[in-house]
């Protein structure tokens, strides 16, 4: 594993327990805070859908994103562009979970969503090119 990888790898892993924090949030609004974190008062079953969707993409994109820093070792790619795209497998998961809940308060931060998407795209894409030049 290059110095690269491990660093990108450290930091998505350090960041987890934000995504098990996230999961007892979650754990509180479907139970209506009964279980789990306290639960912000009054959400409507849209705001309990955006919750539930930026904790299960928050679990699957931050896998993705150990996945693909393990894979741009492997990659044929300049390295400022490698830099980009390890950097851009750690944001993608940050923006899209914060993006399903930001727009749960505050419909204007779906564009959190949308830039992570991108991001996202970009990255496996171009990471998927490196490696089948490789």
């Amino acid at each position: 594993m290059s110095p690269d990888a491990r660093f990108y790898c450290g930091l998505i892993l350090i960041l987890l327990p934000t995504i098990i924090y996230g999961g007892l949030a979650v754990l509180g609004v479907v139970s209506g805070g009964r279980f789990g974190a306290p639960a912000p008062p009054g959400l409507t079953e849209q705001q309990v859908t955006f919750y539930r969707a930026g904790h299960a993409h928050a679990g699957v994109l931050v896998l993705l994103a150990l996945f693909l820093e393990l894979s741009l070792d492997s990659a044929s790619l300049a390295p400022p562009t490698l830099r980009l795209l390890r950097m851009g497998a750690l944001a993608s998961p940050l923006l899209v979970s914060g993006g399903f809940f930001g727009m749960a308060h505050f419909p204007p931060l779906r564009a959190l969503l949308y830039l992570g998407a991108v991001v996202l795209a970009t990255t496996v894409v171009m990471a998927g090119l490196g490696l089948l030049h490789a």
